[in-house]
């Protein structure tokens, strides 16, 4: 049986110095811009001590908490994929110096895209976001094309998962398999137990520096009650869950309904503001640009976050493959759940219910899974006619 250690709250801060005493930025869950947000921080001040939040589609608050506790939250409006795969970054620069007699191209290095990269330690990383990043370990670290400035991050991170106390308003990860308790991925993870006489930590290592670090903070051995409190915590975080999905045959549900007329209902709602895609722990669709300023002597590379929504995303040369956004959508929605699992052997989707919060007209991934499954007019077309969806 793996060994459990009780840390006390006012024990948190010896955990954060351990981390930052190994040359570690802390990244964590702060207030800012009225929400929970994933930000550098320094201690455990900055946390969204005594907050929670609400949220359905369309709709996030944040609210003050009758419980003074640090993780009381659902998933907020940030992942932690802009730590792993910033949303901007400089490839490739160049600088043309003028000698006496040429021209000559120098090529000083990325200071973003080749330069040292950052140590983050993780504070607070739920089960869901947890799997989200093992997705994108699959898309940038596992392929014949892997990203060096996401492989050096990831190298370099250490993780401290936090299970969830309650499921959010959007939350579907019991239906996705992916929580609401961390099971793997993780350094240290940790379930915050709030009770009338104590605050305390309920801790486990997953991997040996993990081990190493808590050896370093102040803390004791857990008893048998603490951990069937932190059992009874996780367990209770997936009976009021907002969102259910049925996942039988997903894959196959999609592909064989390509026609259904339920695209043609999201689209007459969908904006094409790509929201859904930013938010997402998983997406990863970019683009390239290039630079040079008006003398000419000076050019660079950026990439940066983009989305499948635009209609420029799908442009070759004569227009855009997917012109319409009945198109578009269909294309993430499919995509997501259903050829991702062609590419990379896993959904795209983790069930963190934040593409249905920050959707502006609350469209509900969810609902239009279950849409389709319940009414299925012929299924027109077979998998074979239809081929890969994201084509």
């Amino acid at each position: 049986m793996k060994p459990f250690f009780i840390i006390h709250r006012n024990s948190l801060d010896s955990l954060f110095g351990a981390l930052v005493g190994r040359n570690f930025t802390l990244v964590g869950p702060t207030l800012r811009d009225r929400a929970v947000a994933y930000s550098e921080i320094a201690t455990v001040n900055d946390l969204p001590f005594g907050w929670t939040d609400e949220q359905d589609g369309g709709t996030y608050r944040l609210k003050k908490s009758d419980r003074q506790t640090l993780f009381d939250y659902a998933a907020g409006p940030h992942s932690w994929k802009k730590f792993l795969f910033p949303p901007a970054l400089q490839l490739w620069e160049a600088e043309r110096q003028i000698g006496p007699h040429e021209a000559s191209p120098e090529y000083p290095p990325s200071h973003e895209g080749r330069g040292e990269q950052p140590r983050y330690a993780m504070i607070g990383v739920r089960s869901c976001d947890l799997h989200a990043i093992a997705v994108q370990d699959k898309v940038f670290a596992e392929g014949s094309h892997r990203d060096p400035t996401y492989e050096a991050r990831r190298k370099n991170l250490f993780i401290v998962a936090v299970n969830c106390s309650h499921g959010g308003g959007t939350c579907f990860c019991r239906s996705m398999n992916t929580g609401p308790r961390a099971t793997s991925g993780f350094d240290l993870a940790l379930t915050e137990i709030l009770e009338a006489d104590r605050h305390v930590f309920l801790a486990e290592s997953g991997s040996d520096r993990g081990a190493q670090v808590l050896r370093e903070v102040t803390q004791e051995e857990a008893q048998e009650s603490d951990i069937r409190a932190a059992e009874r915590i996780t367990a209770d975080a997936s009976v009021p869950m907002g969102r259910l999905m049925d996942t039988t045959d997903i894959r196959g549900l999609l592909y064989n309904n390509y026609d259904h007329p339920r695209w043609d209902h999201a689209a007459a709602r969908c904006l094409a503001c790509g929201n859904c895609t930013i938010v997402c722990p998983t997406c990863f669709c970019n683009t390239v640009e290039d630079f040079t300023d008006l003398a000419g002597t000076r050019a660079e590379r950026r990439r940066r976050w983009d989305v499948c929504f635009a209609v420029d995303f799908s442009y070759i040369h004569g227009g855009s493959v997917r012109s319409t956004i009945r198109s578009r959508y269909r294309q993430w929605l499919t995509h997501k759940v259903a050829t991702w699992i062609d590419q990379f052997g896993t959904s795209g989707c983790v069930g963190c219910g934040r593409c249905i919060t920050w959707c502006p007209v609350g469209i509900d991934i969810t609902e239009e899974v279950r849409e389709i499954r319940a009414n299925r007019p012929d299924d027109r077309k077979t998998l074979s006619e239809v081929g890969h969806a994201h084509t």
